[in-house]
């Protein structure tokens, strides 16, 4: 089975990704990544945006339309998929991902450090302030990584999105919390591909000048899209946010959930 690492940098426009990634954009001139751009589906919202990564549909589909709707996702998604399929997985993420994943409502005391291969997400390192350092992130997903090495690893960081809800968009923090994170990105990318992982390095939403990701604009719905490794080599690249889940699971080698229109 092939390895995927999953990154996504919440509430990162495409625009900011384009002026403020450089390390994914030098794999792309060498040829070693591939970009394209994708429209987040209404409501650009976190919870409905995470729900859509992870089972392939959009919020108006799922019934999950706004952030207090803790519960989990209503159709399988890439991490209970591989789990059937005998695969590990891990993340260290927000913990609207356990709730979507693993149970609801997220109890920290019980959730926070998760070890149970039973469950969608086994291995599982959950924080819930959004002011959590991308660094520390970064580095419980190092460690899942070193600990379990897990076929597929959820590396979700927030440190862009709070930039973004304390200053705004056009500000110099957005903008230095997305350079931040490209820093990131640069360490860790290649020792996780070393260890033979594929990565794809995406967001839900993006972000405005109002602080905010609510609004029908290009600043809240665009979003980048990087993939890197050999994972991809035979895939096309998508065109629609609500493609990711089916194409993560591809890059595993297990086959795509189909959902009524």
């Amino acid at each position: 089975m092939k390895r995927v690492v999953f990154v996504l940098l919440d509430g990162l426009t495409a625009a900011t990704a384009r002026r403020c990634l450089s390390y994914p954009q030098a794999l792309e001139e060498a040829g070693l990544a591939r970009y394209t751009e994708l429209t987040a589906p209404l409501p650009p919202l976190s919870r409905p945006a995470y729900a859509t990564l992870l089972c392939g549909i959009p919020p108006a589909q799922s019934g999950i339309l706004h952030n207090d709707d803790a519960r989990l996702c209503p159709a399988p998604t890439i991490c209970s998929r591989l789990r059937d399929a005998g695969g590990i997985t891990a993340a260290a993420a927000y913990h609207w991902m356990s709730e979507l994943c693993n149970t609801a409502p997220f109890d920290a005391v019980r959730d926070r450090l998760t070890h149970a291969p039973g469950m969608p997400i086994a291995h599982g390192l959950f924080y819930s302030n959004d002011a959590y350092p991308d660094d520390e992130l970064f580095r419980d997903a190092a460690s899942l990584c070193q600990r379990f090495s897990p076929d597929l690893l959820l590396v979700h960081s927030m440190g862009i999105d709070h930039a973004g809800h304390c200053r705004g968009a056009d500000s110099r923090a957005y903008r230095d919390a997305a350079r931040h994170a490209d820093g990131l990105l640069a360490r860790w990318l290649p020792i996780w591909e070393k260890q033979g992982y594929s990565a794809l390095v995406t967001s839900d939403h993006g972000m405005d000048d109002d602080h905010g990701h609510n609004d029908n604009t290009e600043a809240t719905r665009r979003v980048p899209l990087w993939l890197m490794g050999r994972a991809w080599d035979d895939l096309p690249m998508p065109d629609s946010q609500t493609q990711l889940a089916g194409l993560v699971l591809q890059a595993l080698g297990l086959p795509q959930e189909s959902h009524p229109a």
